[in-house]
């Protein structure tokens, strides 16, 4: 039997694959990423903000907790790991083909014969095995198909891995912005209650005018106004976190508050080349683009002849009345063979499964360029997001600065009777409306932050 399994194992080796060998496609990428005006951020260096882990990224130690039960409990993710174990037992299946396939079979009888009236009890045993010779490679090339669609749904999985930590970072920040924008509106109400109780001070003492107060009370009143609205989308992102934590709705606990949150020192994309291997996404289309090149090899091998061979041998144990003993070996039976099948004529199916397989994998290598373009296009945007929404930050900062000086002036001048209220309640409304979009701002920078981790392919690993 060993010199057999010698012979089956030589013909298999020697035995060529048919199909393309798969070479990664040469894809034209920038040699840098998109010019910044000599920002430091668009400078190539070897090393990327993308190669931190998200728990140096993200310093609060509350969203760094949000991340950890998502990344534990969260269901997308959960099953982007089923699917992973049942590639993985996709991949046993089709290898299985590879080698052979033995079964074996038991039968016992017993009774006694009408003619002859001799009694029997006979065992009978027996084993099959049938072994397909892959002498053009159809059997290897679905192996490799199915080892890369493992790869594919393994590197799916950091996908979901990258956009999870990415979507948890950002709703947390958006939900600090609005609680930032709540406590502005809450002082703004408080602000303006005080506003209100003074100038009707003013108005008993015959110093101030009905419309001043009523001048006060809009403002008061705007504020009252936004108060339910953002207490609204408070809660609908407490919901959406809690989704992703693979919750039911619950209220969200809070670290350091959005003004306090650290920025890294530097983000350096890295070098433009390293995106291909960081990303996991561009990581999967190529996957799936192996697998669509082997599945050429698959189509194309069908042409040719299937080649099997076959064994069996077993043997009928018993005692019978007509014999003095036990029934001899020579009651034992072997047989092998082999089987050739050839495809002649299929009405153009075999044609057509090549032509499918080529087209799939043209497909998929549109798809691993568009992939590759889009990664790119990311990566710009969010370089280019996070230098100017910084920008807009320090700029709104100083608008409120000023307005806040303004409003102080104007309450002076006010008081001193220099001037109407209606300068002072102008002040007010655009002070008001500045802080709310430096909170904004200030969310917004968060946010360019986490996308620009994101688009680099950082957290995954």
């Amino acid at each position: 039997m060993a010199p057999f399994s010698a012979i089956l194992i030589s013909i298999l080796m020697v035995g060529c694959m048919v199909g393309p060998n798969y070479h990664r496609p040469v894809v034209q990428t920038p040699n840098a990423y998109r010019d910044l005006g000599g920002s430091p951020q668009a400078q190539a260096q070897a090393s990327s903000f993308a190669d931190l882990p998200w728990w140096q990224v993200f310093q609060d130690q509350q969203l760094q907790e949000l991340i950890r039960i998502a990344l534990k409990e969260n269901y997308d993710l959960q099953l982007a790991t089923e699917r992973i174990a049942a590639a993985r037992a996709q991949v046993t299946i089709t290898r299985s083909s590879l080698f052979p396939q033995v079964q074996a079979g038991g039968n016992f009888n017993g009774g006694k014969d009408p003619t002859t009236q001799s009694k029997y009890n006979i065992l009978a045993l027996t084993a099959d095995a049938a072994f397909q010779l892959d002498l053009f490679g159809r059997l290897r090339r679905a192996t490799q198909a199915a080892r890369a669609e493992l790869l594919s749904t393994e590197d799916a999985r950091d996908t979901v891995v990258l956009t999870l930590v990415s979507d948890v970072a950002s709703d947390y920040f958006t939900l600090l912005q609005l609680d930032l924008e709540l406590q502005i509106t809450r002082d703004t109400v408080k602000t303006q209650q005080d506003s209100v109780k003074l100038t009707q001070l003013r108005l008993d003492h015959g110093v101030a005018t009905r419309l001043d107060v009523l001048q006060a009370q809009q403002v008061l009143d705007t504020a009252n106004a936004q108060l339910p609205d953002i207490e609204r989308q408070i809660g609908q992102e407490e919901d959406a976190i809690s989704v992703l934590l693979g919750h039911y709705p619950e209220g969200v606990r809070r670290g350091h508050p959005l003004a306090e949150q650290p920025f890294p020192p530097e983000v350096p994309p890295g070098m433009p080349s390293t995106l291909l291997e960081r990303r996991p996404d561009i990581r999967q289309v190529e996957q799936d683009l192996i697998a669509a090149n082997a599945e050429i090899g698959v189509a194309k091998a069908a042409f040719f002849p299937q080649i099997s061979l076959t064994g069996s041998g077993g043997g009928a144990f018993g005692r019978s009345t007509l014999f003095s003993g036990l029934m001899s070996s020579q009651t034992g039976v072997w047989s092998y063979g082999a089987q050739v099948s050839q495809p002649i004529f299929t009405g153009g199916a075999l044609r057509g499964s090549l032509k499918l397989a080529e087209s799939q994998h043209r497909q998929e290598l549109i798809a691993y360029q568009q992939v590759i373009q889009l990664a790119f296009r990311d990566v710009s945007d969010a370089l280019i997001g996070y230098q100017k929404l910084h920008q807009v930050r320090v700029a709104q900062e100083t608008t409120v600065k000023d307005l806040q000086d303004t409003v102080d002036t104007s309450l002076l001048r006010y008081r001193g009777g220099i001037t109407t209220y209606l300068e002072v309640l102008d002040g007010q409304r655009s002070l008001f409306e500045a802080e709310l979009t430096l909170a904004q701002a200030r969310g917004s920078e968060y946010q360019s932050l986490v996308q620009l981790y994101k688009a680099l392919g950082g957290g995954w690993q």
